[in-house]
């Protein structure tokens, strides 16, 4: 820290004055049955308090905006007469694109790569029996899997029948039992859409309905809407407020089913007052006010049945969800005389429909790969100092310093207490770069690569290790691992880890024994590659046995930034072998050259923005997903063979 105070003593001192809030007891160890039973957030009593506080916000604002006319009127009185030049009249260019500006503000056999093992997550491909299902570019595809020869079976647009997808983007899809879920977000429409369809025993797939979750967009570079734990979809969706006006529950939490002629007056409340939660830190209207929304839904219901908590507090967010409960993450910006501070709270919304609990904190967290809910009593958070969050493209902003927040899930409470300076251990900050961060076994890693960007030339970079519950012990240090390439992806291979990353010209693998010490034991180089997916889904590893399994990956041709897996599909989806970490080639899978140059009538989602490529084992089976081409391969011994390949592509496409 080069001798100067670290940021977090800085700031949790201040929090602390600030808010005279008590800060949480010790984090050694689990705090008693006392402390485990502090008090929930409060919510509100009826929709008048909510009224109330609105109403008091509006009235500061009209006190404000009176003082501010009086200040410029008298001050265009000494100033005297003022020549004004008359505006020129805006264009119709101009007014376009003001409009636009305003619409877009206003388990174990589990084929994808999860971050909570039984937290399912929305995604592109997903297994029903022996078909596959894929979302792809506004539609959904079946491919039967049974014979000997790979078949499309079905296609449909992934959005309802009568339904204009103009503004509309779909792509998340879930499977609960013979439902298909998919998810999009209308910027026409404004909100999540929630499209259901039925899928039987041959993957013929049947539109059932359509129902709209009112929400502000949600998008993330990283992260992803939806989650599925059994018949229960759970979605985070924040909805941004405004504080000044008369009446604010018309943008609160509610739904409705999609119908020719619907309109606003069919949405339907899912959010009573006494669901709307609060602390007792003041909320600045000025900063903004957001309801941070977690739905349940139960899809097993023939109508789908939802119910929604929500908390009041600052707009700035990131969401991590457990099998327990959903963890949202607020920040506060505040500018004052002595320059620009944060504020941030974590909140704890569990998935029972239990009240809310939170903790005052400092920083933010880089994405939901920050978060760690563990078995033992705690939550770990890596934090940065000036984060802002995981929409769009917020998580790969550089954002200070770095520490671990390590606390008991008892401190959290009412909402008063902050999780004391001691919570938060100071960590090394990487090479400049897009962060990626992982807890893999007993240790946190974490390092920085290129991103969505194109890699620069790295020959020298570093990924860091800690144990992040020995706070005090001997083996509390923070370990430096030395890397010849920059850190693009982390990922568990077993109880290890693999690393990978670019150097500017080649694409590396490194493998990390995960021990009494963290150790890199070997590395493979792609010569002339480039990962061909960002997305955490990208990555499979597949074990066979506790020191051996296979890595699959998609790849693309050196230099290719992450950002081009928006539109281009990858060339060749990557096998390795993992043999007590040593890493060797198997082969790779290629698509057929220009078989991405298809015409395919696009209407909706003709970007990727969740990439469109992915290894995939399934049985004793292996495939590779590339764009609309799925490839499977055959592993003997050391090596991969083509066996068959399928064009799942709609009819009549017409090569570009």
């Amino acid at each position: 820290m080069n001798g100067k105070k670290p940021l977090w003593a800085t700031a949790m001192a201040a929090l602390l004055t600030l808010s005279g809030c008590a800060a949480v007891e010790s984090t050694d160890q689990v705090p008693n049955s006392a402390a485990a039973s502090r008090a929930a957030l409060p919510a509100f009593k009826n929709e008048q308090e909510i009224r109330s506080l609105f109403k008091t916000w509006a009235e500061e604002q009209q006190r404000r905006m009176a003082d501010e006319r009086k200040r410029r009127e008298a001050a265009r009185a000494q100033a005297g007469p003022l020549t004004v030049p008359l505006p020129a009249p805006a264009t119709k260019a101009a007014v376009s694109a003001a409009a636009e500006t305003s619409a877009l503000g206003a388990a174990a056999d589990s084929i994808t790569n999860v971050q909570t093992a039984g937290v399912d997550e929305g995604g592109i491909v997903k297994l029903h029996g022996e078909h596959l299902v894929i979302l792809r570019r506004g539609r959904l595809f079946t491919v039967n899997l049974r014979d000997t020869n790979l078949r499309p079976v079905s296609a449909v647009d992934a959005f309802g029948e009568g339904i204009d997808p103009r503004g509309a983007w779909y792509d998340e899809m879930l499977i609960a039992g013979n439902t298909i879920i998919v998810i999009g977000y209308s910027y026409q429409r404004g909100g999540t859409e929630i499209g259901l369809f039925d899928i039987n025993a041959n993957g013929g797939l049947k539109y059932r309905a359509t129902y709209h979750l009112r929400s502000n967009d949600y998008y993330s570079s990283r992260n992803y809407a939806s989650r599925l734990i059994g018949s229960k979809l759970i979605f985070y969706t924040p909805l941004r407020l405004n504080p000044f006006t008369a009446d604010p529950f018309p943008a609160f939490p509610a739904m409705r089913r999609w119908r020719p002629g619907v309109t606003t007056a069919d949405f339907k409340p899912i959010a009573p007052a006494t669901r709307i939660y609060r602390t007792d830190e003041p909320l600045d209207p000025y900063q903004g006010i957001a309801l941070h929304t977690v739905t349940v839904c139960d899809i097993a219901k023939p109508d789908m049945d939802c119910e929604s908590t929500a908390v009041m507090g600052a707009p700035g967010r990131v969401f991590y969800v457990s099998a327990r409960s959903v963890s949202v993450w607020t920040t506060a910006y505040r500018r004052t005389p002595e320059g620009a501070s944060t504020n941030s709270a974590v909140f704890r919304i569990p998935l029972d429909g239990a009240a809310p609990s939170a903790l005052k904190t400092a920083g933010s967290p880089i994405d939901q790969f920050s978060f760690l809910e563990g078995a033992d009593g705690f939550l770990n958070v890596l934090v940065r100092a000036n984060g802002r969050g995981d929409g769009m493209w917020a998580a790969e902003i550089k954002g200070g310093e770095m520490a671990l927040m390590r606390v008991p899930l008892a401190s959290f409470g009412n909402g008063r207490d902050a999780a004391p300076a001691a919570a938060y251990r100071a960590l090394p900050v990487p090479q400049p770069g897009a962060l990626q961060n992982r807890y893999v076994g007993d240790y946190l890693l974490y390092g920085a690569g290129a991103g969505w960007r194109r890699a620069p030339r790295t020959l020298n970079s570093n990924v860091y290790a800690v144990r992040y519950a020995a706070a005090h012990s001997t083996s509390a240090a923070v370990q430096t691992l030395p890397l010849a390439h920059g850190v693009d992806r982390i990922e568990a291979m077993g109880a290890n880890a693999v690393v990978v990353g670019s150097d500017g010209q080649d694409l590396h693998f490194t493998s990390v024994r995960l021990a009494a010490q963290a150790t890199p034991t070997d590395r493979y180089t792609r010569r002339d590659a480039a990962q061909g997916e960002t997305r955490s889904h990208g990555f499979f590893y597949k074990p066979d046995n506790h020191d051996e399994g296979i890595v699959g990956l998609p790849v693309a041709g050196a230099m290719r930034p992450g950002a081009a897996q928006l539109r281009n599909a990858s060339a060749a989806v990557l096998f390795l072998k993992n043999q007590s970490l040593r890493l060797s080639e198997i082969g790779a899978l290629d698509a057929t050259p220009g078989s991405g140059n298809i015409n395919d009538g696009c209407r909706a989602s003709c970007v990727d923005w969740y990439g469109n490529s992915r290894p995939l084992f399934i049985g004793g089976r292996v495939f590779a997903l590339m764009g609309y081409e799925l490839v499977e391969g055959r592993i003997a011994g050391n090596s991969i063979a083509e066996v068959q390949r399928v064009n799942y592509a709609p009819a009549g496409v017409i090569a570009r």
